[in-house]
């Protein structure tokens, strides 16, 4: 098993590496990409050094709603956990360090259906907010980040869903998200809040 581990390391070294190394806009050293499901706007997509995006993610650049600098960045030494959908139509950058566990959806960018008389499917995709996720973020199992940010060092709860900016040090969970607690400071411990982040 070691044996194979070896194998299938050089294998994406000599072959894989290099490749995403020309078919990205951007991929740093020893970073890894195992197994996507997709990858679709390859310039539009830059990737920073150590990251490990794992098994069967869905990363997407696509100006579909017309920003022809469409864009999708993620920091160094982040982490994407397995079957993680991130699709950017504008701007979604993810920070340094950032912890994304499996099965998180992030989009800066809505299915259109304001026409009842039109299946979703047929109707324009809509732009919402640019998608900033802080350096050392952590979004839980399940999270959903639509149109809104995350600050540094917040920590979004499992099954959690993002529609408005979380600000830095921060724990928000709920659909929609909401905070819970903050990092005090003065106090150098985290306390609990109500929606807005004011302590209680």
């Amino acid at each position: 098993m070691p044996i194979l581990k070896k194998i299938n390391g050089l294998l994406y070294r000599l072959i894989l590496a290099p490749y995403y190394r020309y078919c990205l806009g951007g991929f740093g050293k020893y970073s890894t990409i195992l197994k996507p499901t997709a990858i679709d706007g390859h310039k539009r997509i830059f990737i920073g050094s150590k990251v490990l995006i794992s098994y069967y993610g869905w990363l997407a650049a696509n100006p579909l709603t017309g920003n022809t600098d469409c864009r999708l960045i993620i920091g160094d030494g982040t982490y994407v956990g397995r079957f993680s959908h991130i699709y950017a139509t504008s701007k979604i950058e993810i920070g340094k360090k950032v912890l994304i566990a499996d099965k998180v959806y992030i989009s800066d960018n809505l299915h259109g259906y304001k026409n009842i008389h039109l299946p979703v499917i047929d109707q324009p995709v809509v732009q919402a907010g640019e998608v900033l996720i802080g350096d050392g973020a952590w979004l839980g199992e399940n999270v959903c980040v639509v149109g809104a940010s995350v600050g540094r060092n917040s920590i979004i709860g499992a099954n959690s869903v993002v529609t408005k900016d979380i600000p830095d040090h921060c724990i928000a969970v709920g659909a929609p998200a909401q905070i819970i607690k903050r990092y005090n400071f003065e106090l150098k411990d985290w306390q609990k809040t109500n929606e807005r982040g004011e302590f209680i």
